[in-house]
Formats: structure tokens, sequence, C-alpha cells
């Protein structure tokens, strides 16, 4: 007889990852609001608090995201970093070697976040993979 089982009730043995546009979603408001408490706190002028709370912030993101995600998350939480944290506030601007490296920065961020969810995931999934059982002694043993 068959017996037809839903493959997708119980344990899922790795979750699956938040939506992209809601990772980016969240790295909008995340960012915006990060970088308008360190223009608070810290003052403008100085980004480097900025850029490391936004850094954070994307391997957070990362740590629910797909790799996919983390190109887009980095650029923008560079734009809220660029654009708001550095004067002149509210203009892009570009300046080659500083922000190639806040955007390698972040989007390395964004990166190793996704890495280690992915690895504590796949570890955890590992560890609820039944082990064989042992055989015992005596049905080991052939009887002539």
């Amino acid at each position: 007889m068959i017996e037809w089982v839903r493959l997708s009730t119980g344990a899922r043995a790795v979750p699956q990852p938040v939506a992209t546009r809601l990772v980016w979603f969240a790295a909008s408001i995340g960012a915006l609001l990060l970088v308008a408490l360190t223009s608070h706190l810290d003052g403008r002028g100085h980004p480097t608090t900025a850029l490391i709370a936004l850094s954070l912030l994307a391997a957070l993101l990362g740590l629910f995201a797909r790799l996919t995600a983390a190109p887009g998350t980095a650029v923008l939480c560079w734009l809220f970093l660029n654009g708001f944290a550095i004067p002149p506030a509210g203009q892009l601007t570009w300046a080659g070697h500083r922000d190639t490296t806040w955007l390698s920065c972040l989007l390395a961020a964004a990166v190793a976040g996704t890495a280690v969810a992915r690895i504590v995931n796949a570890r955890a999934a590992y560890r609820r993979i039944p082990a064989p059982a042992a055989p015992h002694d005596h049905e080991t043993r052939r009887r002539w």
C-alpha cells in the first residue's frame, strides 16, 4: 500500500532565506536610521563610525539573506553612507579609493554574514541526521 505524505510538513533541514526585496527594504531603513544616529552622536565628517555600524548591519542582514542579496545590500548601505554621513549631506560623490574600500568592506560584511549563516545551518542540519544504528554483535556473526 502507498502512503502519501506531504514533504513540506515537518522540520526543514535548512531554513529558507528571507526574500531579497525584504532584505533590501530592511537595509534601506536600517542604513537610514544608523547613519542618522551616528551623525547625531559622532558628528558629520567622521564616517568611520557609520561605516562600522553599516558593516555590522550588512553582516546581520546577510545572516537571513541569500548570497545574491549581498551586492544590493552593500550598495544600499554605501548610498546612505556616502550621501548622508560625509559632507556635503545629500549629495553623492565618488572618491575612487575611499568609496571602493567602503563598498568592498560592506560587501565583505554581507557575504561573511551569509557564509556564517550557511555554515551554521548546514552544521545544524548535519546534527539532525540520525546516526546509523550499530549492528549488535550477535547479529553480525554467521552461524553455520
